[in-house]
């Protein structure tokens, strides 16, 4: 029985991404993996096909439903709520430089069952060696197994129950942004949920490998900036 809907979006990086796929297909739980390939290379696309069968996922080319270039993490949000509200599931949202572990999944959602108040739930992002990174440094000093936070919980791996999901229409996303992790951990605090990290749940995370260019912040700085402020990229 599946127990979860899993969204991934997908902008090349189809390395990064195959190992996601990977992992999730090896979860010790069913979920229903669907991925949204948000007008990658017509080489990834080929390859997104071609493993399909292999991994067990879904696969939806964006460009084949939108005309605004990406990102359209929005369409992929809105799209997912309606798949998980139809099959009464949460959803877990897994981004394609994360790689996750055969019990993650099953973990969140043990989580979920003993704190039915939950709105978020996300899995504490480490590096290859297990130590706490980016987008989780905040918490690197925290012993506690069980962090509850008012502060924006990242999408690399976080579970939105379906309560919230009811609650919520990701639909009223505003257009004019790229990324939508700040909005909806705080309005699931505005409608009374309770967001929380999990430090004993961890997933290996590799920054921003689902978006190349934002490594340009440590390699070239000026670029980087120019591409955030002058062409309005990365709007949270």
């Amino acid at each position: 029985m599946v127990k979860a809907v899993v969204i991934t979006p997908v902008k090349n990086a189809i390395e990064t991404t195959l190992d996601t796929a990977k992992a999730i297909s090896e979860s010790d739980i069913k979920v229903k993996h669907i991925i949204f390939n948000d007008f990658s290379s017509e080489d990834t696309r080929e390859k997104l096909e071609a493993n399909r069968a292999i991994f067990g996922y879904e696969l939806i080319h964006l460009e084949d439903f939108v005309s605004k270039p990406s990102p359209n993490y929005d369409y992929v949000l809105q799209k997912g709520q309606s798949i998980a509200l139809d099959e009464k599931l949460p959803m877990i949202i897994v981004e394609s430089d994360v790689v996750v572990k055969k019990d993650t999944f099953s973990r969140l959602l043990d989580f979920l069952a003993l704190n039915e108040k939950s709105g978020m739930i996300g899995a504490i992002t480490v590096d290859e060696v297990g130590m706490t990174n980016f987008p989780y440094l905040k918490f690197k000093n925290e012993k506690k197994n069980v962090i509850q936070t008012e502060r924006s919980l990242s999408f690399c791996c976080t579970l939105i129950s379906l309560p919230l999901l009811k609650q919520f229409d990701l639909n009223r996303l505003e257009r004019s942004k790229d990324w939508f992790d700040t909005t909806i951990s705080k309005m699931s605090i505005n409608l009374g949920f309770r967001n929380f990290v999990l430090n004993d749940v961890q997933v290996w995370h590799r920054p921003h490998g689902s978006r190349p260019w934002k490594q340009l912040k440590y390699t070239n700085p000026i670029k980087y900036y120019w591409q955030k402020f002058i062409l309005g990229r990365d709007k949270i």
